[in-house]
């Protein structure tokens, strides 16, 4: 009597293995050409070229000044309104155009989607990762405005390269869910601008954290991601209050999101070649 023959099943792979993140170390190179392509093409046949990085978040510190600063009199935590603000629009503007950028990257590289394979999450993730030039530049007029009011950073400084990270990764979150739900439904890209406006009030960038006195509204105000951060960056360059407990709703809603959008995004990857 014979034994019965080994049967090997093979099935697809699911939940987080699904993912196959180590294949983005390998497309690395890739990786690097479509941020240095975002770059280009987003300063190609610019008059004052990487100064806009500079401008936009000068001019938007110049209105919420006049408005909320000088109009409205809002408090700024002890520290001269400028810089108050301008230490919140740095980390907002990287996630708004990180959010942006990412949401788009999918139907801007159709031709590449279609023509040859390579992973889909490397499209959303150099989107995002490009932003952090535009950052830096600006980062330069931050620490000259430092300077000119005699502020110096803190021992808390250690500090701003996590709150940096985090921002990132709720960008890359948020990019996700938008970039994939972008290429079938073209919509998203119309909506997302007056989202992201709605957004910036919802954050404490033109006000301080601690204008929302209520429990149940500081516990809402907290699973804004961006809140932790903006508190964050405020505490750990310019010695402003701590961001406390609400760091920690912050962090989760990340991660919540930034697990779901990767499987929301690999649900839909198998399609995006078709629909694009």
């Amino acid at each position: 009597m014979s034994l019965p023959l080994p049967v090997t099943r093979v099935t697809p792979p699911s939940g987080l293995a699904r993912l196959e993140l180590a294949e983005l170390v390998e497309y690395r190179e890739l990786i690097a050409f479509l941020i240095w392509r975002d770059i280009k093409v987003r300063y190609k046949q610019t008059t004052l070229g990487v100064l806009w990085a500079w401008l936009q978040p000068i001019l938007t510190m110049i209105v919420f000044t006049v408005v909320f600063g000088r109009l409205a009199r809002l408090p700024s935590d002890g520290l001269p309104y400028p810089i108050f603000t301008l230490a919140a629009l740095l980390p907002w503007q990287l996630f708004s155009s990180a959010v942006t950028g990412s949401a788009n990257s999918l139907v801007g590289s159709g031709s590449l989607i279609t023509k040859v394979y390579f992973p889909r999450l490397i499209v959303p993730l150099s989107a995002v990762l490009a932003t952090l030039v535009d950052f830096a530049v600006s980062f330069v007029v931050l620490i000259a405005l430092m300077a000119y009011y005699h502020i110096a950073p803190t021992a808390a400084v250690i500090y701003l390269p996590l709150f940096i990270l985090l921002a990132l990764a709720a960008s890359f979150a948020a990019g996700l869910w938008c970039s994939a739900l972008n290429v079938r439904y073209r919509d998203v890209q119309y909506v997302l601008p007056f989202v992201m406006q709605v957004w910036l009030f919802a954050s404490p960038v033109g006000y301080s954290a601690s204008l929302v006195t209520s429990p149940v509204a500081r516990i809402a105000f907290g699973l804004n991601p961006m809140t932790g951060v903006i508190q964050g960056f405020r505490w750990s360059l310019l010695g402003a209050a701590p961001p406390g407990w609400l760091i920690l709703p912050s962090v989760a809603i990340v991660g919540v999101l930034l697990v779901s959008g990767l499987l929301f995004f690999k649900r839909m990857e198998q399609s995006f070649a078709d629909v694009i």
